[in-house]
């Protein structure tokens, strides 16, 4: 008999049980996910919707209370929600959305950690040359206790070297967990292109891309969501920080690839010397 557990160790055939339950025609759970005041946690929350979306367009602005996400003042707490790209949900299925906004402050100013739409703006002016992105984003896996999963509790691995794109019990640590949001990734429309494990051990990689203009982040950004979700089943916590283990061990980051089509096309390496120069100014 499985042990229903207790805490955050809850039971997941006992949820399936009532995620398959049919909901009335014409509704559809809208999960609405941005990024917090932090400029890199992600928070969400559920809206009712009494239509299926077809397009992100159709999806009212919501609001939620921004003094609680570092976003805004508790005397004016009030921060908006506005969709700017929708994706089937793989966690309730059916058709459920995840929708990615943009948050504003209540004088309709962006807020702070609202990168997004000057990225959109740029985009836009910059769409005659096709930008491509490929995004390589590493991150380590840890247990609940903040250490590397799989990693013996008093002590350390063997030293790198055997686990980068390993296979074996021995040589790598959470794959299953790689695996669920992998497939939760082309479920959902993201334009994954691939994953691997990664030097250290409990660490791992998925690349995002090619994706043209302002898909590049959407994607990334939900690929990100995704993962700590999926993760948040397996009773396993996620973190991108950049050295989150002392001494030496493999950092994580996240490559990005660029190009355009100038750079892409016959004779692109004129293109590509004439941007690294600018870049060098």
């Amino acid at each position: 008999m499985t042990d229903l557990g207790t805490g955050s160790n809850t039971n997941k055939e006992v949820l399936d049980r009532y995620l398959r339950l049919p909901i009335p025609d014409n509704k559809c759970q809208a999960m609405y996910v941005w990024i917090d005041g932090t400029g890199e946690a992600l928070r969400s929350k559920t809206k009712t919707l009494d239509f299926v979306p077809t397009e992100v367009t159709q999806l009212p602005i919501w609001n939620f209370d921004g003094s609680s996400t570092g976003q805004a003042e508790g005397s004016n707490s009030d921060v908006y929600l506005h969709p700017k790209a929708m994706y089937p949900d793989p966690f309730r299925g059916g058709d459920n959305k995840l929708i990615l906004c943009e948050t504003f402050k209540h004088n309709k100013d962006k807020t702070e950690t609202n990168h997004r739409l000057s990225c959109a703006e740029v985009m836009i002016k910059a769409k005659d040359s096709h930008p491509w992105f490929g995004m390589e984003q590493e991150y380590t896996l840890l247990d609940s206790d903040g250490h590397p999963l799989g990693w013996p509790k008093n002590g350390y691995p063997g030293p790198q070297g055997p686990y980068y794109c390993a296979v074996g019990a021995s040589n790598v640590y959470g794959r299953d967990i790689v695996e669920a949001h992998y497939r939760t990734c082309l479920y959902s429309g993201i334009m994954i292109s691939g994953t691997n494990a990664e030097v250290m051990p409990a660490q791992w990689e998925f690349q995002v891309g090619p994706c043209e203009g302002i898909r590049m982040g959407d994607d990334l950004w939900m690929a990100r969501y995704l993962l700590h979700r999926v993760a948040e089943d397996f009773g396993v916590v996620v973190t991108l920080d950049p050295k989150p283990i002392r001494g030496d061990w493999n950092g994580a980051g996240m490559h990005t690839n660029y190009s355009t089509t100038p750079m892409r096309d016959d004779n692109g390496i004129v293109a590509i010397e004439e941007a690294i120069e600018k870049l060098g100014k």
